[in-house]
């Protein structure tokens, strides 16, 4: 009993003694990183079932950290697309079956809105060390199917999660689905194989991103005046 009680006391201690180093941490302007992680395709080669033919991505990313709710993401990826006709249901015209594999290349910017107030230090500001997220952006891929090249506008959108352990570091799970203004990102003999028009939301191709990220803040905003630059 007088062991336990000597070690809690020499817990309390020690977190009575982190608290006020805590409350004077400093935050951040920049947050950089990498991580990686899964993709998954839809389009003429696979219409319905997203974690078929799963690939892979790697992601480098940079952000502005803008205040504790809103950052701005600047991020490049790299990873791998494949489908598979002959795993459809459907049947293509004239019984015909395609398959594709690509590496494709990603270079985007994203806005990113904490649900809650994220980082460590202040009590007044009532900061979390995890939050959850929403993202969306714009982005510009390119890939290759076939020695047929091809670029387009993305869209991306999707959510996340944050967990701080320590001040300066950042773990992050992110899902974002993403819109290509494209049918021939699954190559050429895919590019429009029923004969649809495309539109907006119709007859164009999707891919996604699974990505675990750690990265590491630096820039230390202004220590000794009274606003944030």
């Amino acid at each position: 009993m007088k062991q336990t009680l000597k070690i809690l006391l020499i817990v309390i201690a020690a977190l009575c003694a982190l608290t006020p180093q805590i409350r004077a941490q400093e935050d951040y302007r920049f947050d950089i990183g990498g991580g990686i992680g899964m993709t998954g395709y839809l389009g003429d080669a696979n219409s319905a079932n997203l974690l078929k033919n799963p690939g892979w991505d790697a992601e480098l990313l940079f952000r502005y950290i803008m205040n504790p709710r809103i950052n701005f993401k600047i991020n490049f990826y790299i990873g791998s697309l494949s489908g598979d006709t002959s795993q459809m249901e459907n049947v293509m015209p004239d019984g015909q079956n395609f398959k594709f594999s690509t590496t494709f290349y990603e270079l985007g910017e994203l806005f990113e809105f904490h649900f809650f107030n994220y980082g460590m230090g202040e009590s007044y500001r009532k900061l979390k060390r995890w939050t959850p997220y929403i993202a969306a952006g714009l982005s510009l891929t390119a890939w290759s199917v076939g020695g047929k090249g091809g670029a387009a506008f993305t869209i991306p959108l999707g959510v996340g999660f944050k967990y701080k352990p320590s001040l300066r570091w950042n773990f992050g799970l992110e899902f974002l689905m993403k819109k290509t203004f494209t049918d021939r990102l699954d190559g050429p003999a895919l590019a429009d194989p029923l004969g649809i028009k495309s539109s907006f939301m119709k007859n164009t191709d999707w891919y996604s991103t699974l990505t675990f990220t750690v990265s590491y803040e630096f820039s230390k905003r202004c220590a000794v005046c009274n606003y944030k630059d």
